[in-house]
């Protein structure tokens, strides 16, 4: 008898919550799936799930195996990654996550060039401003933008922006220049994903809620329309910073600007760093800027 058939089935129904997703995330049919769970529970003779036609949820005996079966997984992908590791090019599958603009201009020509110094390499990269859990999706490494709040992962500095607002000279001729927070109600303040402007004052962070008539999630049309001088926005460096070397954005509020967020490369603790994701962190953090120590 195969003990470890039905195993990767049931890991991924009890990770993702359902038949019809699991069988996506192994590209095998909802039948298999189905079939290779329900012989499981049989050769157990336990009950492993809660099935309705709504949702399915673990029994307490699922949830006791499937942290130990979650143990035996990570064991045998670290067996595999652990016999690629030996091999003195880099090579095998790397699953990264980065947020989207930071990762379409900053990340991901970085890892194209990688991956160029090392064609054996397979990347997977999903560029994303959702959170997703690293392991319960199977990410290897996933960058983060801000203050970290997740204990459950190892982190990596490997740079930081900063926050700027700014407005064209065009439209601070018009309008004036703001030079107190309160102000800032006079002003036609452009909205991003949030319609919250962070700063700090006396020491202490300071949000201030913010409006005017455009709204978008897209940095670079916010930037466009700044340009144009239609109002302020607030935006990190990486947006703005070629803008205000030239002149075309002048920045405001200064002395009210937020410290340095971070910029980090996050692993799972359960995972044993690889030696060709350290090299990636590495090769990130050299082109990104100064880093820390994993910690």
């Amino acid at each position: 008898m195969n003990q470890w058939q039905g195993l990767a089935e049931f890991v991924a129904v009890a990770e993702t919550g359902s038949f019809t997703v699991a069988a996506g995330r192994l590209a095998v049919s909802v039948a298999q799936v189905s079939r290779q769970v329900s012989g499981l529970e049989d050769r157990l003779g336990a009950k492993l799930f809660y099935r309705t036609t709504r949702k399915v949820v673990m029994t307490e005996n699922g949830g006791v195996y499937y942290q130990h079966c979650r143990s035996l997984m990570d064991g045998l992908a670290e067996a595999e990654r652990a016999i690629l590791d030996l091999q003195a090019t880099p090579r095998g599958k790397i699953k990264m996550t980065a947020p989207i603009t930071y990762g379409e201009e900053s990340v991901m020509p970085l890892v194209n060039d990688f991956v160029l110094q090392y064609p054996q390499l397979e990347l997977h990269c999903q560029l994303s401003n959702q959170l997703d859990d690293l392991v319960t999706q199977g990410y290897d490494l996933a960058i983060r933008i801000g203050t970290l709040s997740d204990s459950a992962m190892m982190a990596k500095k490997l740079a930081s922006r900063t926050p700027y607002v700014c407005a064209a000279p065009s439209y601070l001729n018009r309008y004036g220049i703001a030079h107190s927070l309160a102000e800032l109600e006079q002003h036609n303040c452009l909205v991003g994903g949030s319609d919250i402007w962070r700063f700090q004052e006396a020491g202490k962070s300071r949000n201030i809620r913010v409006s005017g008539n455009i709204h978008c999630n897209s940095g670079h049309a916010l930037v466009d329309a700044a340009l144009k001088g239609v109002g302020l926005i607030q935006l990190p460096d990486y947006y703005v910073q070629a803008h205000l070397d030239e002149g075309s954005l002048i920045s405001l509020l200064d002395h009210f600007r937020e410290p340095e967020e971070g910029i980090w490369a996050l692993f799972p603790h359960s995972r044993n760093l690889s030696p060709k994701i350290k090299l990636l962190v590495e090769f990130l953090a050299a082109g990104l800027g100064p880093a820390s120590n994993i910690a």
